[in-house]
């Protein structure tokens, strides 16, 4: 389907055998997921529930060991598809300090269009683009290792965006981060996604699920939960069996409902609790 840019079909991945040379057990288990174009898709699960699996399988880092994974209908397992699977969809992992390669942060944005063979007045205009998409253009003179983390992954996705992907698949990339990166990272997450770019953000922060419009729990390599936000939070106990831990503001509403209080199910924010207790509060005036 024309809308559908990333298809895992019955996908399952083991990882090479230990020093010991047992085997592994499955990352990724039967996994059947479709990633629509435009979409914002969050994916959620503990350390070592496949959710990093699966951005590496997203653009052909890692093959299955069975089943497909398409990019726009190429089979990334097809090495003859692999200059187009790596320009459709690009991987920003959460360590930005092992994706920047240049001593400018210009340059540094640059070396991925120069790797295409893009003639320079382009590169130009695409370095000056991603750096205006995710606010780091006035640094664009700037020395990376002097950045904030925030920063620094900033110019981590710029880096990516001036490569045009359609696709913008991010593994933990607020991991590192202090409370201010976090949030100048998912701003940036924001805007791309608000210029039309797919974005599929992979973490365990309950609370960053709220910007996707579907939320997709992993769980022993495989899929837990998909919904929307709404919908997905208001399964406490399948969160909390895939080792997760519901958002502050659904846990305190689960507590008052316990106490006989009418709270709606799936709070997704402090602004919403407030607004709902409020609500709630007024009819026992």
């Amino acid at each position: 389907m024309d809308d559908i840019i990333i298809s895992f079909k019955n996908v399952s991945f083991r990882y090479d055998p230990d020093e010991n040379n047992a085997e592994q057990p499955l990352a990724l288990d039967g996994i059947d997921l479709d990633i629509v174009r435009g979409s914002f898709t969050v994916i959620l699960g503990h350390n070592g529930s496949g959710k990093s699996t699966l951005a590496k399988l997203s653009n052909g880092i890692l093959v299955p060991e069975s089943g497909q994974v398409l990019v726009n209908g190429m089979d990334t397992a097809d090495e003859s598809h692999e200059f187009d699977v790596r320009k459709t969809v690009g991987v920003v992992f959460q360590n930005p300090d092992n994706q920047i390669v240049a001593s400018i942060v210009e340059e540094d944005v640059a070396f991925g269009p120069e790797n295409l063979a893009i003639p320079p007045a382009e590169i130009r205009e695409r370095v000056d683009d991603a750096l205006k998409a995710v606010g780091m253009y006035e640094y664009r003179l700037h020395e990376p290792h002097k950045l904030s983390g925030g920063q620094k992954q900033r110019v981590a996705i710029a880096g990516i965006m001036a490569m045009r992907p359609e696709c913008i698949v991010l593994d933990e990339p607020t991991a590192m981060l202090d409370p201010r990166g976090r949030e100048e990272v998912l701003s940036a997450l924001g805007k791309l996604h608000g210029m039309g770019k797919t974005v599929v953000l992979i973490t365990h922060y309950m609370d960053e699920a709220v910007l996707g419009d579907r939320v997709i729990v992993m769980n022993s390599g495989r899929i837990a939960l998909d919904g929307t936000p709404r919908e997905v939070f208001s399964h406490a106990r399948e969160i909390e069996s895939a080792g997760l831990e519901l958002p502050e503001s659904e846990r305190l509403a689960g507590s008052i409902r316990k106490q006989g209080v009418p709270m709606p199910v799936g709070i997704l924010s402090a602004d919403e609790f407030i607004e709902q207790f409020a609500a709630v509060m007024d009819k026992f005036k």
